[in-house]
């Protein structure tokens, strides 16, 4: 079975190195779902040496960061899950009280009809350009 986040991703990537890529999942429920995803195909967290795995969650941190910063949003949910996909990858998802499934998990059950629309190219461009700052500032401090 061929993995799917080895292969060249479908998605809009937002930030990209030598190590990792944060994608834009462009979700018509969750406009600015994103996805830290590890570039070598890496099955655990714990099979990173520590200071890859900090590398790891410095990205995940400064994607929040840019998240609520452009957002505002309720709450951030981060997972890291990998029962389907066994490559290291990390959710972060922007959520908020009117959303879909708030305050259950977006995987679950709905609660209410979604009233959301994908995010424009300027919003997109401006998340982007304060998510690589916010990625190089805390990478740099490595």
């Amino acid at each position: 079975m061929t993995c799917p986040l080895c292969s060249p991703t479908p998605h809009e990537i937002l930030w990209l190195d030598d190590f990792c890529r944060v994608v834009l999942l462009n979700d018509e429920d969750y406009p600015a779902y994103c996805r830290v995803e590890l570039l070598a195909h890496v099955k655990e967290m714990s099979d990173l040496a520590p200071q890859d795995r900090a590398r790891v969650m410095k990205v995940v941190f400064a994607v929040e960061t840019a998240l609520r910063t452009a957002l505002n949003p309720d709450k951030i949910n981060l997972a890291s899950l990998g029962n389907k996909t066994p490559h290291i990858h990390w959710h972060v998802i922007p959520r908020f009280e009117h959303d879909k499934h708030f305050p259950n998990s977006h995987w679950g059950q709905a609660v209410r009809e979604s009233h959301t629309s994908l995010l424009n190219a300027q919003t997109k461009q401006a998340l982007a350009d304060n998510m690589g700052t916010l990625i190089e500032c805390v990478l740099g401090s490595s």
